[in-house]
């Protein structure tokens, strides 16, 4: 089971961007660098880069669509652009707005079917803003949301459990009082407004924004065209599903390029007349209450950096992680996309503003040992691996990822040995870490070795109670697992000292809140999941392989969290109230 990568989220424009397209010197030498050790260390497969600076586009591009064809990707490449959808939604609310077609206000009961009832709490019921801003109190998810197949999750989730769902939930706070990053509150409001028009919301959407804008290859259905420049989504080095999204495509479904993006973008920064600018306008304004945090318009989100502030969203489905934002009321937009799970955030805020940092890349630990064992064999390599890592770890990238990948390609290959020695070499690095164990199941498994396969699933449970593929593994194992994890109690009082806001790096916070007794954590741009106890002070994720330690002062109050993911780890200190 790969770890899933935290993520601590256009008009037409009367001259053809691809003629004028160049490799701009707005790439610094230190970014092309960066990017291509991203590449080169197998932390991402391909990433194309659109800025546009005073309404003329720049390209950069570097790496494939898919490692077994080799092609290189360009700016004409397709990518999944995930959450960047529900700026869409937003635009397209607006615009129904400006059109008098809608109000913002509007109750959402108003646009549902005969039969169908939002639900509502102390007399106040849920409004489209709501659904636009994150504020709805609808949940991330809702209750019903089953997958049949994990790796394409909102395949079969239909318009009737859509409904059946809002139906039946009862909201656990008041509505407009709380964000909640909501990826079915989304695809609820663009559902509704498609509906209400007897549209599909790929048919909206394109009337409304690709087709104005002249954004040929932006759509959720592919066309020949888009299949065929295709960049193929990757977890780590393996290929993985695209995901289709019919219920809920107004909150991730749009695939595009980077040139219909900077389209888009020129648009929304006015760089290009469009009829849609005073709807775009409209999504950017904060709309919520004055003061609170973060800053949502409709669907958009806004990072204040000392005066200057940026429009932005991200976004993410199985293979893909983009970033599109602007400076608003300033000259220059970007847009980043990859085919792959590592997110490019950094490679965006710090083309729009270059005082933040890059993530620093070093060469990866898993291209080195993949040579040594390639070509003097496995026993060399172990060795090599542990001097490496006990006398040079300053000049390498060391994680539980690097192996756990590098154990995956060989084990998708079929040489288990190779595989079973690269994993044993991770739960030796990382032996507190759930996910190498479950890894080592897996290949156990795949080799037959089930008593061995057993002992590692029940291994990865121990150190992670929430590993759902490890429990699903023991089970088709015939083991029974209901005596395996042990549920820990924490006092409500100590849970509340945990509440509060903790910023891990410059711009990126984690939101720790309560919801009656159960601890939830948020990160900025992503959703609000909950977090589990493994001990007082230990809480770990069920829908990642991750966990929060709370650390204590001198005194006993808490100053502190620190985030451990990939054998990788960040602190934050606990912001003042």
């Amino acid at each position: 089971m790969t770890p899933y990568r935290l993520l601590i989220i256009f008009f037409y424009i009367t001259f053809i961007l691809t003629s004028q397209a160049q490799e701009s010197n707005l790439i610094s030498d230190e970014l092309k660098e960066n990017i291509q050790l991203r590449i080169d260390n197998g932390i991402n497969v391909g990433i194309v880069i659109g800025i546009l600076e005073n309404g003329v586009p720049h390209f950069y591009s570097y790496g494939l669509k898919s490692l077994k064809t080799q092609d290189p990707v360009d700016e004409l490449s397709v990518f999944e652009i995930g959450s960047i959808s529900k700026t869409f939604t937003g635009i397209i609310l607006a615009d129904l707005t400006i059109k008098n077609l809608v109000k913002l206000d509007d109750p959402l009961q108003n646009y549902l079917p005969d039969g169908i009832t939002a639900p509502t709490k102390n007399g106040e019921s849920i409004k489209l803003v709501h659904l636009a801003n994150h504020t709805s109190s609808l949940p991330r998810l809702p209750a019903n949301f089953n997958p049949s197949n994990m790796a394409n999750p909102y395949a079969d989730y239909t318009d009737e459990q859509l409904y059946e769902f809002l139906n039946s939930c009862e909201l656990v706070r008041d509505i407009g009082s709380q964000y909640e990053y909501s990826n079915y509150a989304m695809g609820l409001l663009g559902h509704v407004l498609a509906s209400n028009r007897a549209m599909t919301y790929e048919d909206l959407m394109i009337q409304t924004i690709a087709k104005p804008l002249g954004m040929q290859n932006t759509r959720i259905t592919f066309t020949p065209q888009m299949k065929s420049n295709l960049a193929l989504g990757h977890s780590g080095r393996r290929e993985v599903e695209n995901w289709d999204i019919p219920t809920l495509a107004g909150a991730g479904a749009i695939r595009s390029t980077a040139v219909d993006m900077l389209k888009y973008l020129a648009a929304n920064q006015g760089v290009q007349e469009s009829h849609l600018y005073p709807s775009m306008q409209l999504s950017h304004q904060n709309s919520r209450v004055e003061g609170s945090s973060p800053l949502v318009g409709l669907g958009w989100h806004t990072m204040v950096f000392n005066d200057m502030e940026v429009i932005w969203h991200n976004g993410g489905t199985g293979g893909y992680r983009t970033f599109a934002g602007f400076v608003k009321g300033g000259n220059k937009a970007v847009v980043v996309l990859s085919n792959s799970d590592a997110s490019v955030d950094d490679i965006g805020t710090h083309l729009l503003n270059q005082a933040i940092p890059l993530q620093e890349i070093k060469p990866a630990i898993a291209i080195k040992i993949k040579d040594i064992i390639n070509n003097e064999g496995i026993e060399t390599a172990v060795k090599a691996y542990w001097d490496l890592k006990n006398n040079h770890e300053d000049e390498y990238e060391f994680s539980e990822n690097q192996l756990n990948d590098l154990g995956y390609e060989f084990l998708n290959q079929d040489e288990l040995d190779k595989a079973i020695a690269v994993f044993k070499i991770n739960i030796q690095a990382y032996p507190e870490e759930s996910n190498v164990f479950d890894s080592m199941g897996e290949a156990f498994m795949k080799n037959g070795e089930n008593d061995k396969a057993i002992e590692h699933y029940k291994k990865s449970i121990e150190l992670n109670p929430g590993n759902q593929n490890g429990i699903d593994k023991l089970k088709e194992l015939g083991v029974n697992i209901e005596d395996l994890v042990e549920k820990v109690k924490v006092d409500r009082d100590l849970l509340e000292q945990y509440i509060g806001q903790y910023e891990l790096v410059p711009g990126f916070v984690l939101t720790i809140s309560l919801d009656g007794d159960q601890l939830q954590a948020q990160a900025t741009g992503q959703p609000t999941v909950p977090v589990f106890a493994r001990s007082e002070n230990v809480f770990y994720y069920k829908v990642v392989e991750a966990e929060l330690t709370f650390n204590k002062n001198d005194s006993g109050s808490i100053e502190s969290v620190t985030l451990f993911q990939g054998g990788q780890k960040m602190t934050g200190k606990k912001q003042a109230e």
